[in-house]
């Protein structure tokens, strides 16, 4: 059985719940409504991920050692109006 470790994110939803992505795996995106739902839906898209991946042929990528913790801020936007 071919086992992996993953570095995921969990990012509060405006709606509650969870919002979580893997920085190891480019598009993984999934959710739930309790932290404990969402780590849930994470094993289960990085599984679903990694036969996808497998049924097309491709590596498995291993984690991606993060750096630096995530900086979160808010930055102003202006757009002008329409003319």
């Amino acid at each position: 059985m071919l086992e992996r470790r993953y570095t995921v994110l969990f990012e509060p939803a405006e709606e509650g719940g969870y919002v979580v992505t893997c920085p190891a795996l480019p598009g993984l995106v999934t959710e739930g409504d309790t932290l404990h739902e969402a780590r849930d839906m994470a094993r289960d898209a990085i599984r679903a991920y990694m036969e996808s991946l497998r049924k097309d042929g491709l590596p498995i990528p291993d984690d991606i050692e993060l750096n630096e913790v995530p900086v979160k801020e808010e930055i102003d936007v202006a757009l002008p109006e329409p003319a």
